[in-house]
């Protein structure tokens, strides 16, 4: 209970925050919403600089588990690099998996709500 007080509490200073620098700005909670709108966009980045980047390492890591299952089987089972190889590839093509299937399902005339704003389905945001 002590602990839903504390997030209730520390949720409502957040609230109280945000709105005093609205106010304090002279702009409001629309120009507060379209910042935080705009820093959604980094966060997309980020993600998919972050999936490229796990990919690749859990790929190489699979390549290391190959070697150890081949110097040793009975320690290191061969689930083990399969499992790592297909997850990491996954997450390499999963960008271009999702770009296309957009592309597949609406055509180039289907728009969705992007961190960006209105476009395309499948395109990349900038």
């Amino acid at each position: 209970m002590k602990k839903v007080v504390i997030g209730l509490l520390a949720l409502a200073g957040v609230v109280v925050s945000a709105t005093a620098f609205a106010a304090a700005s002279g702009s409001g909670m629309g120009q507060v919403a379209a910042q935080v709108t705009s820093n959604l966009a980094a966060v997309a980045k980020l993600i998919t600089a972050g999936a490229y980047v796990a990919g690749l390492a859990l790929v190489v890591g699979a390549i290391v588990k190959f070697k150890a299952h081949k110097d040793n089987p009975t320690q290191i089972p061969i689930g083990t690099p399969i499992a790592l190889l297909f997850v990491g590839i996954a997450l390499l093509f999963s960008p271009t998996v999702f770009t296309k299937g957009g592309q597949t399902m609406f055509g180039g005339s289907g728009t969705v709500a992007m961190t960006s704003g209105i476009a395309n389905f499948g395109t990349k945001a900038s």
